[in-house]
């Protein structure tokens, strides 16, 4: 049975496309309907969250998840990726490595940040059931049926070194950037950022949507080109990067 976005609790943010505000750790995860086919951006951060968002999804879907971006390789984007196995997953080049090598820091990160250790340690297990097995290196245009078609760029690195960001043509058109841009908080560089060049990663999100697109960070509410641009500049003045 198909539900309204409003009474999935999820953001209309044009026909067609929304996105939520996960739990614990604010993450976004975004979803983009066609006809037929439905695509998630991001899978949240253990295999039950992930289930839940299976649950939300394919409700407001009508039907299953058929397609799944990873925006980069941290534990609470990913560790529901799991539950939707049967999906096409889609990366950055790279992020099949990332998540085969980094098991084990992405389980110590997870519980780190307070995922139930038992939980991460599955979820982690879990994913060598959904390695992406599509890699972006430029722009991968998936066709969602019904007129709807879903751009997928890799502009990074940036905020890790395997940034992939989605963008959803229409009126408005809708950018999901991953962490490349948090509205809550400072941006986090951790020790898999590329600092360097993180601003230009930012600066091809932007030539990506361009001025009147709605841009939807990794954690936080919705912003506008304006946000990301100041972001951009302080990411540049942070890490010392000129122009």
């Amino acid at each position: 049975m198909t539900v309204t976005w409003e009474e999935s609790g999820w953001e209309r943010l044009a026909p067609g496309v929304g996105r939520c505000r996960l739990p614990v750790w604010d993450c976004t995860a975004g979803l983009v309907v066609g006809a037929g086919a439905a695509l998630l951006v991001d899978a949240g951060s253990s295999l039950g969250e992930g289930a839940r968002l299976r649950a939300r999804a394919q409700a407001l879907a009508g039907g299953r998840v058929t397609h799944l971006a990873l925006t980069h390789p941290h534990f609470d984007h990913v560790l529901g990726a799991a539950v939707f196995a049967g999906a096409e997953v889609f990366g950055a080049v790279g992020l099949d490595t990332a998540l085969a090598r980094g098991g084990e820091e992405l389980r110590a990160d997870a519980e780190r940040e307070g995922l139930d250790a038992r939980a991460a340690e599955e979820a982690v297990d879990a994913l060598t059931l959904v390695r992406p097995r599509h890699l972006v290196s430029g722009e991968w245009t998936l066709d969602l049926g019904g007129g709807r078609q879903a751009l997928l760029a890799n502009v990074g690195p940036g905020h890790t070194a395997h940034d992939l960001v989605v963008l959803v043509p229409g009126e408005p058109e809708v950018v999901f950037c991953g962490d490349l841009v948090e509205e809550s908080g400072d941006p986090q560089a951790g020790p898999d950022a590329v600092p360097s060049r993180w601003p230009a990663a930012l600066d091809r999100l932007l030539a990506l949507g361009g001025e009147d697109a709605v841009y939807v960070p990794g954690h936080g509410a919705v912003v506008d080109a304006a946000f990301v641009r100041s972001q951009r500049d302080a990411l540049a003045a942070r890490f010392g990067v000129s122009d």
